[in-house]
């Protein structure tokens, strides 16, 4: 009989593929079709925009790479941290942990996927209140960073697994 574990790697990855996919996707579209880098700013609604942004640190703007060297090592490290949830996932028993990983591993990976290929990464996503921007511009890889790490942390806070009864220990 298989355990939660090896029942759940296939959502994990599932999920991660799917982010990668979607990332991908939407950005091939909005430097393609779209051509947003030519345009810089599409208006769609009074709250929401599409915003060329070159992204290249990490959140909120940190780690700036103002050189190659710097780029490979934020590419590196972003991996490692993708390896580490490789290894969560392929560990971990919880349903809802394993999606949520899932989530921050496809984001992770499509992030990769862009510095290692533009040298940025592209972001596009604009939502604002008027002319205040509460948030940065972000892409499809970081809502679902942010996602999984949101559901990541509440599950820790208020989801508790039922305790398994010890078993009764005879003593000597």
């Amino acid at each position: 009989m298989a355990d939660a574990r090896t029942l759940h790697r296939p959502l994990g990855f599932g999920v991660a593929a799917i982010v990668l996919l979607l990332d991908q996707i939407s950005k091939w579209a909005i430097m393609g079709p779209v051509a947003l880098r030519e345009r810089g700013l599409i208006e769609i609604t009074s709250f929401f925009d599409l915003r060329w942004v070159e992204n290249y640190g990490v959140s909120m703007g940190f780690l700036v790479a103002g050189s190659d060297r710097e780029r490979w090592l934020l590419v590196a490290g972003t991996a490692l941290i993708a390896v580490g949830i490789v290894v969560w996932i392929w560990r971990e028993k919880a349903k809802g942990d394993v999606v949520a990983l899932g989530l921050v591993l496809g984001g992770a990976i499509g992030n990769i996927a862009d510095r290692t290929r533009l040298g940025y990464v592209a972001d596009f996503l604009d939502p604002h209140i008027g002319d205040w921007h509460p948030f940065l511009v972000f892409n499809v890889a970081d809502a679902a960073i942010t996602i999984g790490v949101l559901i990541l942390v509440l599950r820790a806070l208020l989801v508790r697994e039922p305790k398994v009864p010890a078993e009764n220990v005879d003593a000597v």
